[in-house]
């Protein structure tokens, strides 16, 4: 089925109508497909990454440079996403997450934020149709972040999508919208302050003398506190972090999470971001894999 799914086929032009030329096309997209597996087994003798984030930059100067409408460039970039996270599929990568919008986003222009608002609902809705590849593939989606600030319908489509695949048992794709890191933490912190506060106020009822005996452990916040109400609990940290278009800056993205994650910016725009740009973010992180497993190695023993 992956096969079918992933199948790299060239885009064959519907005025093509000579049979040999359609053969041709067939041919060739067979060829790519044996080569891109007999490559996937290659690599897949390597260090494989569980998890992969991706900020997704360069939509705007996509359209932008080929002189096409913005909200264009978002759409390429969206089908980027799909082949990429097939892609992801096929190579036996467990866990997808990606940046799709900051909550600094919202300070852009109106008009362009409630376009994006609109292909975010078109396309959750897309995705909820039982025949598209999220189903096709048993993905589970997640999306991380204040969902209270997206549109109404935004907001609703997406509860609906996870509620949909949240028993699918494949690959997770986490979306991060509307999201930033510092939002993240500090959304954990209330959590635990909370949590802290319920459980002294149960202890304080039960026994009013157990509150000053028990007060010095229940105050102390540890760093698995935090993990267990981080919008990524139960996700592994991420392997791999590719931030396309050159850029090198986390731009408040999984702070907590990317502490021993190989970090990469490659030059092309997210929607160029194809198959080849993958396989070798890949093989970049298994060169760079000892050191990176080193430094995990060292900071457990600190702990």
């Amino acid at each position: 089925m992956a096969e079918s799914l992933i199948a790299c086929s060239p885009k064959v032009d519907p005025k093509i109508e000579k049979p040999d030329e359609m053969v041709t096309a067939g041919v060739l997209a067979s060829l790519q497909n044996f080569l891109r597996k007999c490559l996937i087994a290659v690599i897949s003798y390597g260090p494989m990454p569980k998890h992969i984030a991706f900020i997704m930059d360069g939509n705007r100067r996509y359209a932008k440079f080929r002189s096409i409408q913005q909200g264009a460039g978002h759409r390429v970039g969206f089908s980027a996403l799909i082949a990429n996270l097939l892609y992801c599929y096929e190579l036996g990568v467990k866990y997808i997450t990606v940046y799709a919008f900051s909550i600094d986003n919202f300070k852009r222009d109106p008009s362009e934020v409630q376009s994006l608002m609109q292909l975010m609902e078109e396309k959750i809705n897309e995705l909820l149709d039982s025949r598209s590849v999220i189903n096709r593939i048993n993905c589970k989606i997640n999306f991380w972040g204040n969902l209270d600030l997206l549109a109404e319908p935004v907001r609703l489509a997406a509860q609906k999508l996870m509620a949909s695949t949240a028993g699918n048992t494949g690959l997770v794709l986490s979306v991060c919208m509307p999201y930033n890191s510092t939002s993240e933490i500090v959304n954990a912190v209330n959590h635990v302050c909370t949590e802290r506060r319920e459980m002294l106020q149960r202890e304080h009822a039960s026994d009013s003398n157990g509150q000053a005996a028990n007060n010095s452990v229940h105050s102390e916040i540890s760093v698995a506190d935090l993990d267990r109400h981080m919008y990524s609990a139960g996700c592994p940290d991420p392997d791999i972090v590719i931030r396309t278009s050159g850029e090198t800056r986390l731009s408040n993205f999984l702070l907590w999470q990317t502490t021993f994650s190989h970090l990469q910016n490659p030059g092309p725009l997210w929607p160029e971001f194809s198959f080849k740009h993958l396989v070798w973010a890949i093989l970049k992180y298994q060169r760079a894999y000892p050191y990176l497993e080193q430094n995990r190695n060292v900071a457990k023993k600190q702990l």
